[in-house]
């Protein structure tokens, strides 16, 4: 039996149809369905059970004969101002499931955030580089450092994720906080452009960068350390590799008129015939906001992991088609 929490949301969703594609049918899907339209995410997968969050903490002692839990649950906003809520839900809620596994020899995995570098200029799983701008990567890190006083302690496999961008299928549900590329995809069909952010802090129109990962890169590092007892640490789930906006709203743009018959067109073509556009950079995101990131990868690849990364004009490419293919 493989506990995931989080599953009907956007990484737990794909990690359940990841595990049934190896033949995985034992799970026990927890997750929080207020907002119900989750549900279509879990709709095509073959689960065991499903349990409500505050239903699974409450019986908890009942799975201590779990294989494994794969805990995604979480608030994911980087906008949420109520710090108590964030913290009950992120953290708290994570320090339940660490008790609990270490007591049983359960092996935990877990996702983390870049979110915890906030300002930073490097991205290395080490804690002089981490200095969270919000409440959000406040949660993950205060969770991170207790990790790693753990280690020693635990004898099963202990690992946190810290998951840069990620996109791909099954994010409809988180609205604003839906990945550039869900936004841009709907942005242009809707309204025939793509909307970026203009120039600040340095950095030109639309050339903020970050490491985008797909959801599918996220998916195998997972079951990468699923695979792998007795591994502890903390891992920059990242491509290594940062990409600017600019070549996100170019890829979906391209991918759409591909399937329309219509040309390939460079970055300044699109802006002069305004299937790119810039807005003025929100005053609301000016001092919490990452311009860049770029995950370190040594960590991961020391951990044994030879996982080959989607480019940007790869995943988003075949995000895009999947998407049109469904609209």
């Amino acid at each position: 039996m493989i506990i995931v929490t989080g599953a009907a949301g956007f990484i737990g969703a794909n990690l359940v149809h990841a595990l049934n594609a190896r033949g995985e049918r034992d799970i026990v899907a927890v997750d929080n369905l207020t907002r119900a339209d989750k549900f279509r995410n879990l709709a095509d997968a073959d689960i065991g059970d499903y349990l409500d969050k505050h239903e699974f903490l409450s019986r908890l002692d009942e799975f201590a004969g779990a294989s494994a839990i794969l805990h995604q649950g979480a608030c994911s906003d980087t906008m949420e101002s109520d710090g108590r809520y964030m913290m009950e839900n992120n953290y708290r809620y994570s320090m339940r499931l660490l008790e609990f596994t270490r007591a049983h020899g359960i092996p935990f995995i877990y996702a983390s955030s870049a979110a915890v570098y906030g300002g930073s200029e490097r991205f290395v799983e080490d804690r002089a580089c981490e200095q969270p701008l919000n409440v959000y990567g406040y949660s993950k890190f205060l969770f991170d450092q207790v990790v790693r006083r753990e280690h020693a302690r635990s004898s099963a496999t202990l690992v946190g994720l810290r998951y840069f961008n990620v996109y791909g299928p099954r994010e409809s549900h988180k609205a604003r906080m839906a990945s550039v590329a869900f936004h841009s995809f709907n942005q242009f069909r809707a309204e025939g452009h793509v909307r970026l952010f203009d120039g600040w802090d340095g950095w030109a129109a639309g050339q903020q960068s970050r490491d985008f990962i797909h959801v599918d890169d996220v998916i195998a590092l997972n079951l990468h350390f699923l695979d792998r007892p007795g591994c502890h640490g903390i891992f920059n789930a990242g491509t290594g590799r940062a990409q600017p906006f600019n070549d996100i709203a170019q890829t979906v743009v391209n991918t759409l008129r591909a399937r329309e018959g219509q040309p390939e067109l460079p970055l300044e073509q699109l802006v002069a015939q305004g299937l790119v556009r810039y807005a003025p950079f929100p005053d609301a995101l000016k001092g919490k906001y990452q311009s860049f990131t770029q995950a370190d990868p040594t960590n991961l690849r020391s951990a044994g992991c030879d996982h080959e990364f989607l480019t940007v004009q790869q995943g988003v490419a075949r995000y895009v088609n999947w998407l049109a293919d469904r609209a």
